[in-house]
């Protein structure tokens, strides 16, 4: 946006500024339970809602102002309901809740972007001691990471399965090896679409645990199981399966970790089997997308290595490794923008 008199306007540098003010009005939205207690239509006056969340006038009047104003909330004459997004995932219960996600990002990351300058500058996480730790997923002694991380994570999981699984066919394959798969919400989201699929979540100890707690709610113990391990020691994978998948795993690590982990995928896939790296992938300029880009940000805040890599990085990776013809299969996702696909000739 420029103007012919006075050069480039200011405007873009304040919404940049205030994305923290939106951040937090949409935090306070989902910690008070706004979109839940709105759920099925509701529409509320400005006293209603006051009443309703437990406000007083002036600061429900305010938020509800704001939530209306970023698109979470519509107004219609002089009432308030959810829009459209936070009414399929905002509101509690529902399959892919979101709120849970945004609340982890607002009480853990949040706080530890304050130091991003001095991350920055010392080339280290804020959130673990590298020295110590190379992961912040390696121990089960932080109760918040284990109850309220995994949980966030798993309905982002589940909805960017769905779409990977829209445009990738899963059914074409007998046997998948999630590495790393967190909670497992990207096999249960596959193998109920994908007939005649069965899965694996590779795992460590405790968070398999987790995994076999959602897959029994999920009721998808015939298809799904969890299998314990930790592919940064562990000198190979679980042998037998025809597909592997690296969701949101790669961009935790360094190149050379990285490579290790593609090899040991060579090793262990059957013949004729595929691999797919599901990420936010950075463009081949390195312009973006945000998305992509601020993630790596993150990243470098959370994790001794990683950083989030372009598709021609791990199209490389991958050949490097024996992987022949990678390409990429484009989708929208909160989890991921694409994915990219090799396979292992069969002889």
């Amino acid at each position: 946006m420029t103007n012919a008199e006075s050069g480039p306007s200011q405007l873009p540098l304040l919404q940049l500024t205030n994305g923290f003010m939106s951040f937090k009005t949409f935090a306070a939205g989902v910690e008070l339970n706004v979109f839940t207690k709105l759920a099925g239509g509701r529409a509320v006056t400005v006293e209603e809602f006051a009443e309703l969340i437990g406000l007083e006038l002036r600061p429900a009047d305010i938020l509800l102002t704001a939530l209306t104003s970023i698109e979470l909330l519509e107004k219609e004459g002089d009432r308030y309901r959810n829009a459209p997004v936070s009414e399929a995932y905002l509101v509690e219960g529902r399959p892919y809740f979101f709120g849970g996600y945004l609340q982890f990002y607002n009480h853990a990351m949040y706080p530890g972007w304050q130091h991003v300058v001095q991350s920055l500058r010392t080339n280290r996480p804020m959130f673990v001691d590298s020295e110590k730790q190379d992961s912040v997923f390696a121990s089960d002694e932080d109760r918040f990471l284990m109850d309220f991380f995994w949980n966030a994570m798993h309905a982002l999981a589940g909805y960017t399965a769905r779409a990977l699984g829209e445009v990738y066919d899963f059914s074409q394959h007998r046997r998948l090896l999630d590495v790393g798969g967190g909670s497992g919400g990207f096999p249960i989201e596959l193998c109920r679409s994908a007939e005649g699929l069965e899965a694996s979540v590779y795992e460590l100890p405790h968070v398999c645990d987790i995994v076999r707690e959602k897959v029994a709610a999920a009721g998808m113990q015939h298809a799904v199981t969890a299998v314990p391990g930790d592919f940064t020691a562990d000198p190979e994978l679980p042998g037998g399966h025809d597909v592997m998948l690296l969701s949101q795993v790669l961009h935790c690590g360094d190149e050379a970790a990285n490579r290790e982990l593609l090899k040991k995928c060579w090793d262990a896939l059957e013949p004729g089997g595929t691999v797919l790296v599901c990420e936010l992938l950075v463009n081949a300029d390195r312009t973006g997308p945000s998305t992509a880009a601020l993630m790596g940000m993150n990243m470098l805040l959370s994790h001794p290595g990683g950083q989030n890599y372009s598709e021609a990085d791990y199209a490389s990776w991958l050949t490097d490794a024996g992987f022949a013809d990678p390409y990429v299969v484009r989708f929208e996702a909160a989890g991921a923008n694409g994915a990219v696909v090799a396979r292992k000739p069969a002889a």
